[in-house]
């Protein structure tokens, strides 16, 4: 089973605190889903934002997360503000 930095995007502190919140591993990562994790993440890292939230969509979709389409960038802010209580 691989580690989750060997994951695009995932690097040693994301692993961190991924494993923290009960995700530690790419399979676990990928089962949990993008959203899924965020919020895990969020409820015990408040301080994560949305780059953190582009940067999981990127390790699940093996894409780099600086260059996600659009409307899923899109997709994701809309979450992103969500859960901060912000206008949707």
């Amino acid at each position: 089973m691989a580690g989750l930095t060997s994951m695009r995007n995932i690097g040693r502190e994301m692993a961190r605190k991924l494993t923290a919140v009960g995700i530690d591993s790419p399979e676990k990562l990928m089962e949990e889903g993008t959203k899924q994790a965020f919020f895990k993440l969020k409820e015990t890292f408040p301080n994560v934002c949305l780059v953190h939230l582009y940067v999981l969509e990127g390790a699940i979709t093996d894409q780099e997360y600086n260059r996600l389409p659009e409307e899923t960038k899109k997709d994701l802010k809309t979450f992103s503000d969500f859960l901060k209580g912000g206008r949707v």
